[in-house]
């Protein structure tokens, strides 16, 4: 077992969103890991302030929150050769000899590995990652086990709640990893590993490479870019409404409407298994193409009336609109 904790700290342009370079709209200037074993004990640590070159001074923001100030940045490395380090050492043991397999990487929230990848874009580094890069968003999984499994806890909310004690500060790339990791320890190994998520920065790039996952209460699907949103939506395979459970096509009882620039709903119907609610979250591929994310989730009756409900709500939306 090879669970790598991963939080990274970075900057952003100083003088503000309008001149930031747009290939890189965060720059990392610190990185810090731990690796866990089975147990989900701590097994060896990585900390590196990485010197910044694209945003060589720290945005105000950056300065609230994190504890770095110019001097620790004189005799740091550039990016390339403390990632080049950091990933040597994700495959290695300490002592260098040994191979643990690929890493099972987690981090607290989404951004942590797309950020990464990013930034190894940015100075041309091949990507170590594979494909689809799975991996274990404890936030998520925190409000999965002991709360609503919507929610989205600060680190230090976590902290606090699970009373687990705060003997260093937060904001600080190994801090913040060791406290993940701790909170880890509070987490059966199932419910970590039955509840994994994908990351975005690489998206497909055509049919075959599309991503199908099955978890417990629901399915997800990515697909390959389209030119525009409405083309994904006339996608049969975006659009289709397959039950989770037994996998057979589920007739669509609404079909797929807009409930926002970004979101798409529809409600199926399965004859064993009942109501199946569909979501299609749009986005951008760093190719500014357009992607489809689809979840289908079986759903009580009370659940499907409450889309019905959103339907008709969007419908008198528009009709007031166009009376304007």
């Amino acid at each position: 077992m090879n669970y790598i904790v991963l939080d990274l700290e970075w900057n952003q342009c100083p003088s503000g969103k309008a001149h930031e370079d747009k290939a890189l709209p965060f720059e990392i200037i610190e990185i810090g890991a731990v690796r866990l074993n089975e147990q989900h004990q701590i097994t060896d640590r990585f900390r590196e302030i990485v010197k910044p070159q694209v945003y060589t001074s720290l945005h105000f923001r950056t300065r609230e929150i994190v504890a770095l100030r110019a001097i620790d940045f004189a005799d740091a490395r550039c990016f390339p050769e403390v990632a080049a380090d950091f990933f040597s050492w994700c495959h290695c043991s300490e002592a260098g000899k040994s191979d643990y397999g690929e890493p099972l990487f987690c981090t607290w929230g989404p951004a942590d590995l797309t950020e990464l990848q990013r930034n190894l874009s940015y100075y041309d580094m091949a990507s170590p990652f594979p494909f689809p890069l799975i991996y274990y968003d404890i936030q998520k999984i925190f409000s999965i086990v002991y709360e609503d499994r919507k929610s989205r806890r600060s680190l230090e909310y976590a902290i606090d709640f699970l009373e687990i004690p705060k003997t260093v500060a937060f904001h600080s790339a190994l801090s913040d990893a060791i406290y993940t990791s701790l909170i880890m320890q509070r987490l059966e190994d199932s419910n970590i590993r039955e509840n994994s998520s994908v990351d975005c920065f690489r998206t497909p790039r055509g049919r075959k490479d599309e991503i199908y996952l099955h978890y417990a209460t629901y399915d997800k699907f990515i697909s390959k870019p389209f030119v525009s949103r409405n083309q994904a939506m006339k996608d049969p395979v975006v659009t289709s409404t397959r039950c989770p459970l037994c996998k057979k096509n589920a007739q669509k009882k609404i079909r797929w409407f807009s409930a926002g620039s970004h979101n798409q709903f529809c409600l199926a119907w399965c004859p064993q298994h009942g109501y199946i609610k569909g979501k299609i979250r749009l986005r951008l591929n760093a190719n500014r193409m357009t992607y489809a994310v689809k979840t289908l989730k079986p759903i009580k009756d009370e659940d499907a009336n409450l889309i019905y409900e959103k339907k008709e709500s969007v419908k008198v939306k528009r009709q007031n609109h166009r009376n304007t």
